[in-house]
């Protein structure tokens, strides 16, 4: 019973914080070696995003953007709890991104979301909220 309530209350939720999609597409750039972010062609971009907490200095710029494209697909377009993976374009990185419910703060949604990075060693776990301003794109909130 606990766990239909639950459900319930989610679905509920995200009927109550689905956003409009308006504003004007930016576009995040082109990835070779993935065809995993291929819901929308044309993104919005999420700044720095999580992945700048991991020294993204160390990411080659194709593999930052990959990252920062995940972020942006995990915080726009699933559901909560539904991952989000990406493949660097050697293979020698890879994360996976999960956004959680929405909710709103004033005027906009907001999430949490977390991006679990595999780089070398064991994998880094970043956690970090992100609001959602007009324009479309998302704002991490520091």
């Amino acid at each position: 019973m606990k766990a239909i309530l639950t459900m319930l209350g989610v679905v509920l939720l995200l009927g109550g914080c689905a956003t409009s999609g308006g504003g004007s597409s930016a576009l995040v750039g082109s990835f070779a070696g993935t065809n995993q972010l291929s819901r929308n062609s044309a993104a919005r971009p999420i700044g720095n995003g999580l992945i700048a907490a991991y020294q993204g200095a160390r990411l080659a710029a194709g593999d930052r953007r990959l990252a920062l494209e995940a972020e942006y697909q995990a915080l726009e377009y699933t559901q909560a709890g539904e991952p989000v993976s990406w493949t660097g374009t050697d293979g020698g990185v890879k994360g996976q991104v999960t956004a959680y419910q929405p909710y709103r703060v004033g005027s906009q949604d907001c999430r949490q979301y977390q991006h679990v990075l595999q780089h070398g060693g064991s994998p880094q776990t970043l956690l970090g909220a992100a609001c959602r301003n007009e324009d479309g794109s998302w704002s991490l909130l520091t």
